[in-house]
């Protein structure tokens, strides 16, 4: 196992979208496409390396690399520090480090729904998988929404219409019908996503034995999942549980979305209430 090495918050801070935004310029990735908005291309670039090498023997590839948890270990106030030396390159909100974006998402969780602890520690670690692109892997398969890989793609991915022209799926005839390998309502447990942090995350949470409740798991798991939870596609492949899920990936959304714009939380203050959830939930070292 991997020692990871802490960096310190103040030397990776970037101030530059501090300021407050409206709801309806959130998730913008078309309105500023000139080849001057360094951030849109820098999105573009990302989707379009994810959408044609994002394959289902890809994905097959991950699993088997990253499902062992062998890489580190690590408890999860040592991986939110780590995280602090990503900055995601698919986000076109923030360019923030992402331990700044937990706390925020996390605390705006709190403010609503204060009896429901494991919803603020859902909060705190829903993007803790993204340690993957410290460890070799490119953002591309690390960020960004996900889909379902093995069928055909939805049409309410972000750049569906111009970004899978290279993805060898698109024209294999075993994967790009509406169901694909797949039977109708077999369950989201039972398709394979494209490879990012929410299901490494979600493996690493499963494979420690942690005890965060069901809601939680499935926000950690599909909280990318944008065509299924905000485009409303891919509900054919969804069996009763799922949809029983669904408002709960919603609500998480409402704070992992609107809260990036507003002012950096003081992650020292905050540190000893959110070590107490660790500990009810997920103690100790956990494996990477």
């Amino acid at each position: 196992m991997e020692q990871v090495n802490m960096i310190d918050p103040s030397e990776l801070y970037r101030p530059e979208t501090e300021a407050k935004k409206r709801k309806e310029e959130f998730r913008n990735y078309h309105e500023e496409e000139s080849t001057e908005n360094v951030h849109i291309e820098r999105v573009r670039e990302t989707y379009r390396l994810m959408h044609t090498n994002q394959t289902y023997d890809f994905v097959m590839e991950k699993h088997e690399k990253w499902g062992q948890l062998k890489k580190a270990e690590m408890n999860i106030m040592d991986a939110l520090d780590y995280l602090n030396n990503v900055v995601d390159e698919s986000d076109p909100d923030v360019d923030v480090p992402n331990i700044y974006h937990a706390y925020q998402t996390a605390e705006r969780i709190r403010e609503r729904h204060p009896d429901k602890d494991w919803f603020h520690l859902t909060g705190l670690i829903h993007d803790l998988g993204k340690v993957l692109a410290l460890w070799g892997e490119p953002q591309w398969c690390v960020v960004g929404d996900t889909f379902v890989v093995g069928c055909d793609f939805a049409n309410s991915i972000v750049y569906r219409n111009t970004s899978f022209k290279d993805n060898k799926d698109a024209l294999n005839p075993k994967f790009n019908t509406k169901y694909g390998i797949y039977e109708e309502n077999c369950g989201l447990e039972n398709v394979f996503m494209s490879w990012g942090h929410d299901e490494y995350m979600y493996q690493v949470l499963v494979g420690n034995n942690t005890t965060l409740p069901e809601e939680g798991l499935y926000m950690i798991r599909f909280h990318s999942f944008y065509p299924w939870h905000t485009g409303g596609d891919y509900m054919h492949l969804c069996n009763n549980k799922d949809k029983e899920m669904l408002p709960w990936v919603r609500e998480f959304n409402k704070f992992d979305l609107y809260s990036k714009s507003d002012e950096l939380p003081d992650i020292e203050a905050l540190k000893p209430y959110y070590q107490s959830l660790i500990d009810k939930y997920m103690p100790g070292t956990l494996k990477w």
